[in-house]
């Protein structure tokens, strides 16, 4: 691969910013973008103290067209063995993206197919431009969408994944948004640095730890029972916030009418 393959560069503000570097592939990955991936999101992960929030974008014209089409004719030959193992990275990868305890911001544009979807379904918060084409194409193929399945049936809802995996039907990015698997949509491209400064604004204004521990709170309540051992579960969460040296931090600059430490 490429060393340019895959870009990190980290603001000093602290916002990592991801770039596929693969324009004339529209940003297909193989399994060496998928690694190189997969590291940085780890490398990432032990560096909340620098880095606040995570955006992954793509180089040109597309955000991502998913697999690498050598990469696809190659695991043709594969066993099924081989095959597993080269699935697991992605999945691992996606996961490592998908626990990242700052907020993830995918920016959209042009084209997401397959995998390339996935990655925006892995993400918090996804900005796409209204006229980016989506689908999840596998069925096509003879595939299923298997390994990122996990991460857009939470962000979409099992009814509309069944419908769009069994159909590969395309959609736009106002769909996108409709379904829920991009929350802001933006006229063009031009416009997609415009929406991410809105957004980082907002995070930038939140305690760090706040933030990961409201992403993690989400996955724990989701598909709970609503009884007294969630109400009980849920209270120690927020009684553990409370006595946090951020929670402390945020009531004084409340009640003192000042910044928090954590806005800059």
């Amino acid at each position: 691969m490429s060393q340019n393959d895959v870009l990190l560069s980290v603001t000093p503000g602290g916002t990592a910013i991801i770039t596929l570097n693969r324009p004339d592939k529209h940003n297909a990955f193989n399994a060496d973008v998928i690694a190189t991936l997969s590291d940085m999101f780890e490398t990432l992960r032990a560096n909340t103290d620098e880095v606040r929030m995570v955006v992954l974008r793509g180089a040109g014209p597309s955000f991502s067209a998913g697999a690498d089409l050598e990469w696809m004719k190659a695991a043709a030959d594969w066993t099924h063995d081989d095959n597993e193992e080269d699935a697991l990275g992605l999945a691992r990868m996606l996961r490592r993206l998908h626990d990242l305890p700052q907020l993830t911001v995918a920016l959209v544009q042009g084209a997401a197919m397959g995998g390339g979807a996935g990655l925006v379904a892995a993400c918090d918060v996804a900005i796409a431009v209204k006229d980016t084409k989506f689908r999840f194409s596998e069925v096509r193929l003879g595939l299923t969408p298997a390994t990122i399945s996990p991460f857009v049936v939470r962000a979409i809802g099992p009814r509309w994944a069944k419908a769009l995996f069994a159909t590969a039907e395309g959609f736009d990015g106002e769909f996108a948004h409709k379904i829920g698997l991009a929350q802001y949509v933006v006229d063009s491209a031009d416009d997609l640095d415009d929406a991410l400064e809105m957004v980082a604004k907002l995070v930038f204004a939140a305690a760090p730890g706040a933030v990961a521990a409201s992403k993690a709170l989400v996955d724990e309540v989701t598909g709970q029972e609503i009884d007294d051992r969630l109400g009980k579960h849920t209270a120690k969460l927020i009684a553990d916030r409370r006595v946090s040296k951020e929670g402390r931090e945020g009531l004084a600059a409340f009640l003192e009418k000042r910044k928090p430490g954590w806005v800059k």
